[in-house]
């Protein structure tokens, strides 16, 4: 009857508006209340507690360091690097698109910075170009999850802390992946080009290659410095956040001069109002979390789990189309606060890796940030492209193969995710 108190109280309190974060504290405190068995200070113990974690540093910091990039039009020279690499290939400007993502992904670790950011010019001059606006959405909003997956990786700097798995291996374990996300969805738009007759946008010329390169160059170091810094050692993921926050801010203040004091306060504001509302879930979800583990919950839900099958390729097929549906319907940051202590167990029971497991969880919630009705890279592109939620959504439909298919890969190939990780952290 308890147990029932707990999750049909946050049910509850979710069904009829109440904010994420609150529902799960409120759900707690009324679990507390009735069970009288802990004193109900534990509720507010077990959420400073939640929130008090070295690692969590990293929010802010990767937060400002993508805002801080598109403020100062670094995303700009990032984007004229890409045309200029890939613009000559049929589609080209698609192509432009996931190539600027990649490199974007090496820098902020949002996909709605990505969308919000880069996603702006890339639709803005596909229309230019004469492209399909439907095209142009949806390879945008495609090419925007990859920035959760190639570190850094806000996501996973939260499922790290609930998982209590170290973050630099699910960086390190996102790398590849994202780059089989990029190489996936750069097959689709050739064979839209081939299909639609799409044209080159560009010649290539090593002389424009070359001088974009130049003017691109130091904003390019930037997942250089992060990824070298973090695989040999020279600081730890959150330092590599508050490193990436630093150097955006000596490339728009003094490099480029791009960075005036109205958009750095403004940026700043929008930073600690982003942190907050992710570091109140995380309380949250922390004291929802150990009442969880402590009631045994995730113990039964893994027993009648394996009283169904104990089959792990069928179980990984279950907790997939799970995380797919949760996506539809809850943000990315709250999914992973809560699912966590609830599915790790249970992946922990048939061997799969919590390294792994973070990857494949954390593609399944990019997937559902385009699908309706909370997808919020469809509202961003919806805004950025002036055109209805709905057309959106259906623009980005298609796009969703290629990444249905990365996530099975990702999740019966766990040799390839675990690679890097396991090469960097013996």
């Amino acid at each position: 009857m308890t147990t029932l108190a707990l999750i049909g109280g946050f049910l509850l309190l979710m069904a009829i508006g109440v904010p994420v974060a609150i529902s799960l504290a409120g759900a707690s405190l009324i679990y507390v209340i009735i069970e009288g068995v802990q004193p109900h200070l534990v509720v507010l113990h077990r959420m400073i507690g939640g929130t008090d974690s070295f690692p969590l540093l990293a929010i802010p910091f990767f937060i400002m360091a993508g805002s801080l990039m598109n403020s100062s039009g670094i995303t700009t020279r990032i984007y004229d690097f890409a045309m200029a690499l890939v613009g000559w290939m049929k589609g080209g400007l698609g192509h432009v698109n996931v190539v600027g993502s990649v490199i974007f992904a090496g820098m902020s670790g949002t996909a709605v910075a990505d969308a919000g950011g880069l996603g702006n010019i890339e639709i803005r001059a596909m229309r230019d170009h004469g492209y399909d606006v439907d095209f142009a959405v949806g390879i945008t909003g495609a090419s925007s999850t990859i920035g959760p997956i190639i570190p850094p990786s806000l996501p996973m700097v939260i499922y790290g802390v609930m998982a209590n798995t170290s973050v630099g291996k699910l960086f390190a374990a996102g790398f590849i992946p994202g780059l089989v996300m990029a190489g996936a969805m750069m097959v689709m738009v050739t064979w839209y080009a081939h299909v639609r007759g799409f044209h080159r946008d560009a010649r290539f010329s090593f002389k424009n290659l070359l001088g974009k390169t130049k003017k691109a160059f130091l904003p390019l170091m930037t997942p250089v410095i992060l990824i070298g810094g973090m695989t040999t050692g020279v600081f730890t993921p959150t330092e590599a956040a508050i490193a990436a926050t630093v150097y955006a801010m000596i490339l728009g203040i003094f490099v480029y001069r791009t960075l005036s004091l109205r958009a750095f306060i403004k940026v700043s504001m929008e930073t600690a109002e982003t942190t907050a509302i992710i570091l109140l879930i995380v309380a949250g979800a922390s004291i929802f979390g150990y009442l969880i583990t402590t009631t045994k919950i995730t113990d039964n839900i893994a027993d009648v789990v394996l009283s169904i099958t104990t089959r792990p390729w069928l179980i990984l097929i279950m907790v997939n189309v799970f995380l797919l549906i949760v996506g539809c319907f809850m943000e990315t940051i709250a999914s992973i606060t809560i699912l966590v202590p609830v599915l790790l167990p249970l992946m922990e029971k048939i061997g799969v890796d919590p390294v792994h497991f973070g990857l494949v969880m954390v593609l399944n919630l990019m997937i559902g940030l385009l699908t309706p009705p909370v997808g919020m890279v469809l509202y961003i592109l919806a805004r950025v492209s002036n055109i209805s939620f709905e057309r959106t959504a259906r623009a980005c439909g298609p796009f969703l193969i290629p990444l249905v298919g990365t996530l099975i890969i990702c999740t019966y190939w766990p040799q390839m995710v675990l690679f890097l990780p396991n090469l960097f952290y013996k």
